[in-house]
């Protein structure tokens, strides 16, 4: 099952084909890379004068052209949740819109409960998750981040959003490392997210392997929830791994959970503005526990 977003009005994705899109951040429109789009440009005048356009280099940094004067950063909302966008050498902009699926999902599930509801994000990003959890209602957000300036950038977005008085602890550290120490800690969490990367690094060069090391990371995950949990959720964008083989990893996992626990793993899609197609944009595995 594919799901898109509904609700966004500061982003849109205006067009895509020939590996690459071009969408509205704003009031400003960028061009950038994009592997999943591999149909025909049908609308050339689409993408005729962005305001940026990305051009990536086989090193792994590539450049911004300016066909306008931009700021170096500027905000978007989404309902109450505001966002730093900033264009960043590896194309990114700071933030995933595909994602507020789960950013609705998971607050419907925090304002249902009435506990203390306590939430653990790793490879948390720019925080877009731990705001919307902790906007919801949660008592308290662990938002773990390995990269320091994004850290920072998650900072930024809980002081645009207004959330700066709620209870949210920034942690740079390796993700396994870090759900290791808070099970000798014995600390629990209701509610896990995680989003891994296919590769990535940890902030003392720790090396992280989606295909090799999300069973163990779930594993140590499953030590630190809440005997009665509420949520747990994995992001994936690694290619070739598809929402079968994450609906098995997770069955495999939670398989004593089972019925209490409802696995969902669905395909993560934006729709074009300009035509009837939906760009793939990873995949999630939602488990609600009843």
């Amino acid at each position: 099952m594919q799901i898109t977003v509904p609700n966004w009005i500061d982003y849109e994705l205006i067009d895509a084909g020939k590996g690459e899109k071009i969408e509205r951040w704003g009031e400003y429109t960028l061009r950038r890379p994009e592997s999943g789009a591999d149909w025909p440009i049908v609308n050339g005048n689409l993408w005729s004068r962005p305001d940026a356009v990305y051009k990536p280099d086989p090193k792994g940094q590539g450049t911004w052209t300016f066909n306008k004067e931009l700021p170096a950063s500027w905000t978007i909302t989404y309902k109450n949740l505001t966002f730093k966008i900033a264009p960043t050498p590896f194309k990114h902009t700071g933030l995933f819109p595909e994602q507020a699926v789960n950013w609705d999902w998971m607050s419907e599930k925090i304002r249902k409960d009435k506990r203390e509801v306590r939430i653990l994000n790793l490879f948390a990003y720019t925080g877009a998750a731990t705001l919307a959890c902790s906007s919801a209602g949660a008592e308290e957000v662990v938002h773990v981040e390995a990269s320091k300036s994004t850290l920072n950038w998650a900072k930024e977005n809980c002081e645009l959003s207004g959330l700066s008085e709620k209870k949210i602890r920034f942690i740079s550290e390796d993700a396994l490392k870090f759900v290791e120490r808070e099970k000798r800690r014995g600390h629990t969490y209701h509610g896990i997210i995680m989003d891994p990367p296919a590769f990535g690094r940890g902030p003392n060069g720790e090396v992280w392997k989606f295909n090799t090391q999300l069973d163990a990371l779930i594993v140590a995950c499953k030590e630190i929830l809440d005997p009665q949990p509420l949520f747990f959720i994995v992001n994936a964008y690694s290619d070739g791994f598809k929402t079968s083989d994450l609906h098995k990893v997770l069955l495999n996992h939670f398989r004593t959970h089972v019925p209490t626990a409802f696995i969902d793993c669905v395909d993560l899609g934006l729709p074009l503005s300009s035509r009837e197609l939906l760009l793939a944009c990873g995949i999630s595995g939602r488990i609600h526990f009843k």
